[in-house]
């Protein structure tokens, strides 16, 4: 039972930090790879906002994620736009983007504290205390995460079938050339995804970050989650993504059960390779099958 229950809030825990990421993928065809580093910036920012500055958590939250929001848009309207097409340079670019925030945050830290990043940036859970499910104990900051992640999908899936700026994201994802015959501005509507998925990676910050400590580490380790789901996945497919996370989250918690912490990494590479070997695209993507590109 601690299994599954823990396996689905690991589950939950990848897709929201997935999310961002493939959401980016799928309209604008950009791998974001400063993904990570906006993650753990939206964290220390909250933390400053909240310390420093003495403001309302939830002020803090949506000051926080603005701040994501717009730094979302200005990567791409001022490094990415002139990359995009040239996989490997937006690849480089973007990572370049993410070393010089990360880096610069272990550098000169939040708060004048220079130098140091680790146990003293702790962002608090939402409520504190715990509950008990089927004899398993479970804290109601991942009730909470749980919660959040299925209004989110539900809130994306709404704002993406409905309303008209949603839609221009599907039109360019779909069909790029078609959409622009149509007057979809590609660049604006990759900006906007990029701001969005940008949001997105610090709305799972700050959802996340209460249950541990807030390192420039953590975002290295969000990028290569992120990369993990949506090439599981299938890149650019929401669904898949989704099914990725549940992969990912129960297959590393049940090793962590039988063989212990250590094996995470190698469960994850190796349910990474296992699944590209069966299916090249990912489980639920659309690129063309290996034997079809030979």
């Amino acid at each position: 039972m601690e299994i599954i229950i823990y396996g689905t809030v690991n589950s939950v825990i990848y897709a929201l930090i997935a999310v961002g990421f493939t959401l980016v993928y799928g309209v604008s065809r950009v791998p974001n790879f400063a993904h990570g580093s906006i993650y753990v910036l939206v964290g220390f920012l909250t933390w400053t906002f909240i310390n420093s500055i003495h403001l309302h958590y939830a002020v803090a939250i949506v000051l926080s994620l603005l701040v994501a929001s717009f730094l979302g848009l200005i990567i791409y309207r001022f490094v990415l736009i002139r990359l995009r097409g040239m996989a490997t340079s937006e690849i480089i670019a973007s990572f370049a983007v993410s070393l010089i925030i990360l880096e610069g945050l272990r550098l000169q830290g939040i708060a004048g504290f220079k130098g140091f990043i680790g146990p003293f940036y702790v962002l608090p859970p939402f409520f504190q205390g715990k509950i008990s499910i089927l004899g398993v104990f479970v804290d109601y900051q991942r009730l909470i995460i749980i919660a959040a992640c299925f209004v989110l999908v539900a809130a994306l899936w709404i704002f993406t079938h409905y309303t008209k700026m949603g839609l221009s994201l599907r039109a360019i994802a779909q069909d790029e050339r078609a959409a622009m015959m149509l007057g979809v501005h590609a660049d604006k509507t990759a900006m906007l995804s990029l701001s969005i998925g940008s949001a997105l990676a610090g709305l799972a910050a700050v959802l996340i970050l209460p249950l541990g400590n807030i390192t420039a580490e953590m975002g290295y380790k969000v990028l290569i989650y992120a990369l993990a789901v949506c090439i599981i996945g299938g890149l650019g497919s929401w669904v898949g993504a989704i099914l990725a996370a549940f992969v990912i989250g129960f297959a590393m918690k049940i090793s962590t059960a039988l063989f212990g912490a250590v094996w995470e990494s190698v469960v994850l590479v190796g349910t990474i390779i296992l699944i590209l070997l069966v299916r090249p695209s990912g489980l639920l993507g659309k690129q063309k099958e290996l034997e079809e590109r030979v």
